[in-house]
């Protein structure tokens, strides 16, 4: 099995680890923070919006099994790219919308992918395409947490309608 990892960036990461771990061919989401200028990052530092890291998700995939394009899209579906440096009242540079390609072959696919979302977004898209850089995991207690904790208020607000978006969007692919 091949697989391929796409590190992104679309507000609250508890969100976006909920949404790609309902569809099958994903094998791994890694809740992790990245963009940034600090080693090693807190919660509570990124928090702050001062360390200039992101919360992101690193999803890693065989695209036998789901293609690249579907990935892609379903980032565009789980969170509003129209939002600069926020989602919904989660505010703050380190909730922006950005996509960290790892090389150009991933940076072409990344911005193909912007470009569809244009269609179904109103607004101007403000995701970013940002260099890789080093990714820091998230605290144990951040990895998938939707799962872990399915009754936190923010979970019941805030991630089953990401995740209620992705799985009708993209039902062919569900686990």
């Amino acid at each position: 099995m091949t697989t391929t990892t796409f590190v992104l960036a679309g507000g609250c990461f508890w969100c976006l680890d909920a949404a790609y771990r309902q569809l099958r061919g994903v094998s791994e989401v890694l809740s992790c923070y990245t963009g940034g200028h600090t080693s090693n990052p807190s919660y509570e530092q990124v928090c702050t919006g001062a360390t200039g890291h992101a919360e992101a998700v690193a999803v890693t995939f065989d695209p036998d099994e789901i293609p690249a394009d579907v990935i892609l899209d379903a980032f565009f579906t789980m969170h509003d790219p129209t939002q600069l440096n926020r989602q919904g009242a989660d505010v703050g540079t380190q909730y922006r919308s950005a996509m960290f390609p790892a090389d150009d072959a991933q940076a072409e696919l990344f911005a193909a992918a912007r470009e569809r979302a244009v269609e179904w977004w109103p607004g101007e898209i403000v995701t970013t395409l940002e260099p890789l850089g080093q990714v820091f995991a998230a605290e144990d207690s951040h990895q998938n947490f939707f799962a872990k904790n399915p009754t936190q208020g923010y979970c019941l607000a805030v991630a089953v309608p990401k995740v209620n978006k992705v799985r009708a969007a993209f039902s062919a692919y569900l686990r």
